[in-house]
């Protein structure tokens, strides 16, 4: 914001063309001159700027050129009475804006931008010939230009660029203060990033500040001598953690519906049924609005194309889940139990860190590999939107890094049952999981990024834009590819692997919380200072949840209360006779009473704040009043007219 309240203009688009010599008259006809003068009639500021191999266009938009696209895109937006209706630019007071003063979020901006840029389309009534480097590009009728260009090769690419005074702000207040352990400005973040990132980092903050509860407790627990009560401290123990878990999970709701509420998003999902199904364009099925177009107006035909249609994408979901799972039977548990066997015949405590190193690594490629896969099988599905696409890939991925991350260490702790081996397996693979955690997620990007300066030769080259360098830094992408995910995936999916590796196996090594917690402290300033220096700006995401893997950490909760029951079972049951004494029944009474807790404190702890609940209820009764007397007004004003209708009769 400006000192006369409006918001200042920077630029957050780039696009990338090659650079090349325009002949004299070939001015007007050349592909790039016609884009930048579109650009120009479209609203847009622009600035050309000449790098070292390629030409750079810079695009920003004033607040009315945002205004009008967000109208014609029919953007719902919070207004003062509290509901969320179509964005009109004449009426731009009635809208609520932004923590920071602005109109329009990040995530808003986007879309405006995708819709002037890809807007840009051949109104006239012939095919337009445009020329590059020599060569003939044809423009046709209604079609996007920026595409065309895009398919022709000529745009690189476009991408958001990093805001440098914002930028700057969230170094020094988010990535750099590390006196703030877990402390964010997560208002900043979500302005910035769009609502996915900023939830990322406030449910990683919130994560991180409860595992300390734990991570003193275990301490405590190495520290004192209980002797005598020593079998009587881990069913405490697990009992106190999984309450812990549950009570997390529940207040994080809370957290997660007063930043919805603060951030005036009133949709988590982020959109409407209308605009999910005409989301379907990279299905092979045919989406029922097709259909019904075809159809008429029948409604016992258009009944059956929504039935045909939901029970087909269920039928090919449940095909595509089938063939994960039985991947995983066929070729991944041999190669599970291959590596647990000879980590258990292998003597060396040096070659065990090797083997543990080399499996590492190779189920990184497998599962590479199986991500993409499972995209591919994704794209037959009838999911309504990217974010419900996204959500199937991550079920499906997270079950091939869930048999990686723990068949060896079940079949340690269940065939085995030698408490000291799991350990020392938890050890090793926490140790080593993190190293490499770290190298990939911290390292890799900054030689990617020292190549691109470099070059070709000895010398490093020295860049004189800005822009330049924005583009030469790698996409924040997911291992598994970028079309559905963003890095998102790995640092969720980091969490998740982490907290069932230390919830399963807690009563075999309590202090692997310890270990968890100081990783995930050292975890948050290093994630945000990547985002800020080393990946291109990430594009906004619309989900204001953490979607799939909410879930995914309910199910290793569940998990966790099976998995530490057997291993006491194990503990107290050092003969194997299994039989049912007093301490084994004691277990399975502490299954029981687990898995009520579990699903007791559910309902116990709201999963919203009263707060929040008395502000939506306020909003609708707002709403109501307000629809309520313009509907009175209409029949009123109708009533007058027929009245003096049949006076003038």
């Amino acid at each position: 914001m400006n000192g006369n309240g409006e918001e200042q203009t920077s630029f957050e688009i780039g696009i990338v063309v090659p650079k090349r010599a325009v002949k004299e008259g070939d001015e007007d006809s050349d592909c790039v001159e016609v884009l930048v003068d579109e650009f120009k009639k479209a609203g847009l500021i622009v600035e050309r700027v000449l790098g070292i191999s390629d030409e750079f266009i810079k695009l920003a938009a004033p607040l009315e050129t945002l205004g009008r696209a967000t109208a014609e895109l029919q953007i719902k937006k919070p207004t003062h009475i509290g509901m969320d209706l179509p964005f009109v630019w004449d009426e731009i007071e009635a809208f609520v804006k932004q923590p920071d003063g602005s109109l329009f979020s990040w995530c808003e901006r986007y879309q405006c931008y995708n819709h002037l840029l890809y807007g840009i389309v051949n109104r006239s009534k012939l095919v337009v010939t445009l020329k590059y480097d020599g060569r003939d590009i044809h423009w046709g009728l209604g079609e996007s230009l920026l595409r065309r260009m895009e398919s022709e090769g000529i745009v690189k690419q476009v991408f958001p660029l990093h805001d440098e005074i914002k930028r700057k702000q969230l170094l020094r207040s988010w990535a750099l203060n590390w006196w703030d352990f877990t402390r964010q400005p997560i208002d900043d973040i979500y302005l910035y990033f769009g609502t996915k990132i900023a939830i990322y980092f406030a449910f990683l903050g919130m994560y991180t500040r409860w595992m300390l509860f734990p991570a003193a407790f275990v301490i405590t627990l190495q520290l004192v001598d209980f002797r005598q009560s020593q079998l009587l401290t881990l069913p405490v123990f697990f009992i106190i953690l999984i309450s812990w878990a549950v009570l997390f999970f529940q207040f994080w709701k809370r957290k997660n519906a007063a930043l919805l509420t603060r951030w005036q998003i009133n949709y988590p999902v982020g959109l409407d049924l209308r605009y999910k199904l005409l989301d379907m364009e990279k299905f092979s099925l045919q989406s029922p609005l097709d259909l019904i177009k075809k159809l008429g107006t029948d409604k016992t035909q258009e009944k059956e194309a929504y039935q045909r249609y939901e029970w087909l994408g269920r039928l090919m979901r449940f095909r595509n889940d089938a063939i994960i799972i039985l991947s995983i039977i066929c070729l991944q548990l041999p190669f599970e139990l291959a590596y647990a066997h000879l980590y258990e015949v292998i003597g060396s405590d040096l070659m065990k860190f090797g083997l543990t190193a080399v499996y590492l690594f190779a189920i990184q490629y497998f599962t590479k590999f199986g991500g993409r896969i499972s995209a591919k099988f994704i794209m037959y599905e009838n999911n309504e939107n990217r974010e419900y696409r996204a959500d199937s890939l991550v079920y499906k991925v997270f079950g091939l890094y869930f048999m990686q991350s723990c068949i060896g260490v079940f079949y340690h702790a269940l065939l085995h049952r030698n408490f000291k081996t799991l350990r020392q397996v938890l050890i090793r693979r926490l140790m080593v999981s993190q190293i490499l955690e770290n190298l990939l997620e911290n390292s890799l990007p900054y030689p990617k990024n020292k190549d691109c300066e470099s070059g070709s030769s000895t010398e490093k080259i020295q860049f004189t834009s800005r822009v330049e360098k924005e583009y030469l830094k790698p996409t924040y992408s997911a291992i598994v590819g970028e079309e559905l995910e963003d890095g998102l995936f790995d640092d969720f999916l980091e969490l998740a692997l982490q907290f069932g590796m230390i919830m399963m196996f807690a009563c075999a090594f309590p202090l692997a919380f310890a270990f968890s917690a100081l990783n995930n402290l050292t975890e948050i300033r290093p994630d945000a200072l990547k985002l800020l220096t080393m990946f291109k700006r990430p594009v906004p995401r619309a989900a204001a949840t953490i979607g799939a893997w909410l879930n995914i950490f309910q199910f290793l909760m569940v998990m966790s209360i099976c998995s530490d029951c057997v291993l006491l079972v194990c503990l107290y049951d050092q003969e194997g006779k299994w039989k049912l004494e007093p301490g084994l029944g004691a277990i399975l009474v502490i299954e029981h009473i687990l898995l009520l807790i579990k699903f007791g404190f559910s309902r116990i702890v709201p999963e919203e704040p009263a707060w929040v609940r008395a502000n939506r209820m306020k909003n609708a009764r707002q709403a109501q009043d307000v629809c309520s007397k313009q509907l009175l007004r209409s029949i009123s004003g109708e009533k007058k007219m027929v009245d003096e209708l049949k006076k003038d009769d």
